[in-house]
């Protein structure tokens, strides 16, 4: 009997460091950290979680495409060098994997029947051309996986089902405004490593979504795009062009608790640009150009981790991240990393990181030239 790996490890939790594309069974993007087991999880995650199996009709074993491997409402079908989506697909399947193929192509037809489909897998393909009723018969579509294609647009007319796209590594230039229309289940958009660029996104591009997460690194921006969804938990834009933090580049995310900034250009954050995030835990700011800890660190009453190495920074003060006198941050830091900036570590006063719970939490490391 051919084991049921596909959907064994779709409904597992898997373990991820923030920002780090990892295996593509990673479904939830949930790093786990210690300081962020407290009633949250990744905005990956599903809102109406595994699907009823059991409700659904019998499998049709008899209905299993040539050289793919079926197993209870799991159709198999990677690595096969496929040109097309395979016909007599079991209309009981509710994954289908057509992973690492030679498909070009998404036409109308190619998913007729397959109404209880929960999650399709398209990741790296040569899709360059959907048909824009390819995915109206998915009426319970809730993860799409369509990375490391050739799309150069969102695909249109998503299923309305749809919890999660990952779509990044295509060759996307624009985001219309009204692409994701209707889409208001969705928590999770994943579209870094596409030449985007600030102008790329049109005014309302995200309008009407209630996203939990969005990834957008890898990209061209230069600054942090403007209208995204207020709702965003986790917002990722590491590994972009981004030079600067404007006072109002972060007024409307108040309920962000993980941003993420690394691998950018950032000299500047403006004073007071931190104050619109009281609810942030994970402040992700390395390998940048700071010359100076951010100001506004000690308002962050929940802030949890830190990282800036791997920056310019040249002094680090006494009150940079713990607030004057005691008991006035309600969470203690337990990561703090400074390694790989030019000041003199053993200047630093032990009062520097009085709201820290150990000293392991501190990393300063060496500067090297």
């Amino acid at each position: 009997m051919w084991p049921l790996w596909p959907l064994a490890a779709l409904l597992a939790l898997s373990q991820a460091l923030p920002f780090e594309q990892k295996a593509f069974w990673d479904f939830t993007l949930d790093d786990g950290l210690p300081m962020l087991n407290d009633e949250e999880a990744s905005g990956a995650e599903t809102t109406s979680g595994i699907p009823d199996l059991d409700s659904l009709p019998p499998t049709y074993s008899a209905m299993c495409p040539f050289g793919c491997h079926c197993h209870l409402r799991v159709v198999q079908c990677s690595d096969l060098g496929l040109k097309a989506v395979p016909k007599e697909i079991s209309p009981d399947t509710t994954l289908l994997d057509l992973q690492n193929n030679d498909i070009s192509e998404l036409r109308k037809d190619d998913f007729k029947g397959l109404q209880h489909l929960y999650a399709l897998v398209l990741v790296n393909n040569k899709i360059s051309k959907i048909h824009e009723k390819a995915f109206s018969p998915l009426r319970k579509l809730q993860k799409l996986y369509i990375s490391k294609n050739h799309l150069v647009e969102i695909p249109p007319n998503l299923p309305s089902s749809l919890v999660e796209l990952r779509i990044h590594d295509n060759r996307i230039r624009k985001v219309p405004k009204g692409v994701f229309s209707g889409l208001r289940n969705m928590n999770c958009i994943e579209m870094g490593g596409n030449p985007l660029e600030n102008s790329g996104f049109e005014p309302g591009a995200f309008d009407g979504l209630k996203l939990n997460y969005l990834r957008i690194s890898e990209a061209k921006l230069t600054g942090i795009p403007k209208d995204l969804p207020e709702t965003l938990n986790e917002l990722h834009l590491d590994h972009n062009k981004i030079q600067a933090i404007e006072l109002e580049d972060l007024l409307r995310y108040s309920k962000l608790y993980r941003l993420g900034l690394g691998h950018n250009q950032i000299r500047m954050i403006e004073n007071g640009s931190l104050s619109f995030l009281p609810t942030l835990r994970e402040l992700h700011l390395d390998n940048n150009k700071l010359s100076r800890v951010p100001a506004g660190l000690p308002d962050l009453k929940l802030l949890q981790v830190v990282y800036l190495h791997t920056n310019n920074i040249t002094k680090v003060g006494v009150n940079d991240f713990c607030p004057v006198g005691f008991g006035v941050k309600r969470a203690y830091y337990n990561g703090i990393s400074l390694f790989n900036n030019p000041f003199p570590y053993w200047e630093v006063q032990p009062a520097t990181f009085r709201c820290v719970t150990d000293r392991l939490a501190i990393q300063f490391g060496n500067y090297k030239k």
